[in-house]
């Protein structure tokens, strides 16, 4: 590949060549951006070292910008970044760094460039290419990077044990990378994440769960899990997931592994939606089965309640993962308590009334919901899985005609607790939500239409069977 050449393409390597030459500074574009023009993928961050100071670097490729164009520094790091037009553009001073066993946050000092690139996660990663006029897209690629990316494979520059033992937040970052670009992690660096996994407890939360959401977020995540899985790493933080794994037998009764039938529907998840909250509805859907699963002499074995207890289990671990505790902890938590809903409403015999309750709890969710039942139907057979999804075809069908025909996916008492309260003139208490409660009871039902007209006759005729008595009329 000519670096020259696509360097050439991009106007900010010829600004910051022109400073750098100024300065009398050798500086080079390192890292993701180097990784993502040999792989072909769009970036819009650029991270340039350089030998000397950074700082001093950023804030003179800012000025051929324009007065205006601000540089934000970060002392602690050494580190500048400007942002020209949808351009993100970080400078660094070249340095080597040195870790105290209990933190991942280095020492730093000065260094040369291979120090700067011995630093870093990944031989994919430590890529440089020169930016001076007298070095112009000439690669430096101590590690064989280069060769690494051809063949497809994660592999640290140095001694993997130091590596993650150093920042452990990067095995977490292997597995990311090998999922997202769909690389093999190298067998030595994968020993050195098994080897550290017990190193994660340095790193927090929130740095842990932003990793994960992006594993969530590739094409197939299964392949992430598996890794975090195999490795170790899964168990650290997540030993719900891990215990869905393992199959157990009683003669010739057995139950499917659920930690892969639940990657399965990840996978089913990820194929139809691009939602991180539908995924992780589909991570949660059986989260419970190890807790509720029970054997039965004559059926086998039995998980029954484990889409309530899983929707009861949700906040806490939502609370732990330092996953938002917020309206997308209660979808999930919605979907994880509906999953298994639709399929009971295959049976010819279901009744409307059944079809308006998974309407009125599911609200605008539904069609997330079938989504998430439908990326549940997994089997080896073939024409059982077509049967199934074949049967949510009619379910769906009959929920259309129901919502049409009803209206209450989104149900709002057609007679307010206010109107009540106003009606009878009375105070807040029971026997308003009782009113309110049993008008909706028989809209479910069907005993009346979903219209202010019914609910308000069947409304006086509940209230005189309690004793009250209209005081004030209102417009039907």
């Amino acid at each position: 590949m000519n670096f020259k050449t696509v360097l050439d393409k991009v106007d900010i390597f010829q600004i910051v060549g022109d400073c750098a030459d100024a300065l009398g500074m050798d500086t080079y574009v390192v890292g993701g951006y180097v990784r993502d023009i040999v792989l072909g993928r769009p970036s819009k961050d650029i991270d340039f070292v350089c030998l000397g100071d950074g700082i001093k670097l950023a804030k003179k490729v800012a000025g051929k910008f324009g007065p205006h164009v601000p540089v934000s520094i970060f002392k602690n790091f050494g580190t500048a970044m400007i942002k020209i037009d949808d351009w993100e553009v970080e400078f660094v001073g070249a340095r080597k760094e040195s870790y105290r066993h209990d933190s991942r946050k280095p020492t730093v000092e000065a260094g040369t460039l291979q120090e700067d690139q011995e630093r870093r996660d990944f031989t994919i990663n430590a890529l440089a290419i020169g930016v001076n006029h007298s070095n112009l897209g000439v690669l430096v690629d101590p590690f064989d990077g280069l060769k690494d990316m051809k063949r497809k494979i994660i592999r640290t520059p140095t001694d993997p044990d130091i590596t993650f033992s150093d920042d452990p937040l990067r095995m977490l970052r292997a597995v990311r990378f090998a999922a997202q670009l769909g690389f093999d992690i190298e067998p030595r660096t994968f020993d050195g994440i098994m080897n550290n996994a017990g190193r994660l407890s340095i790193i927090s939360g929130e740095r842990i769960i932003d990793e994960l959401n992006k594993i969530i977020m590739t094409n197939k995540p299964s392949y992430g899990f598996k890794l975090l899985f195999v490795s170790g790493l899964l168990a650290e933080f997540f030993p719900e997931m891990v215990a869905l794994q393992g199959v157990d037998s009683v003669g010739d009764k057995s139950h499917k592994d659920n930690f892969y039938h639940t990657l399965q529907v990840l996978d089913n998840v990820a194929a139809v939606s691009d939602d991180l909250w539908l995924r992780w509805a589909a991570i949660m859907h059986d989260i419970a089965k190890p807790a509720t699963k029970r054997f039965n002499k004559k059926v086998g074995w039995t998980f029954h309640g484990h889409e309530d207890k899983g929707a009861r289990m949700t906040p806490g671990i939502f609370r732990r993962l330092k996953l938002p505790m917020d309206d997308r902890m209660k979808y999930v938590q919605k979907l994880v308590k509906l999953h298994l809903r639709p399929i009971a409403l295959v049976n010819d015999k279901v009744t409307d009334s059944a079809l308006r309750r998974l309407l009125f709890e599911a609200g605008d969710d539904i069609e997330d919901l079938l989504k998430l039942c439908r990326a549940d139907v997994t089997s080896k057979n073939d024409t059982k899985v077509k049967r199934f999804l074949a049967n949510f075809d009619k379910v769906e069908r009959k929920l259309q005609e129901v919502e049409e025909k009803d209206q209450v996916r989104n149900f709002q008492p057609p007679v307010s607790g206010d109107e009540i309260m106003a009606i009878f003139e009375l105070k807040p208490s029971k026997i308003v939500g009782d009113l309110k409660e049993e008008i909706k009871e028989a809209i479910m039902e069907g005993h009346i239409q979903n219209n202010k007209s019914e609910a308000l006759e069947l409304m006086y005729k509940l209230a005189a069977k309690k004793g009250l008595s209209k005081k004030k009329t209102i417009n039907k």
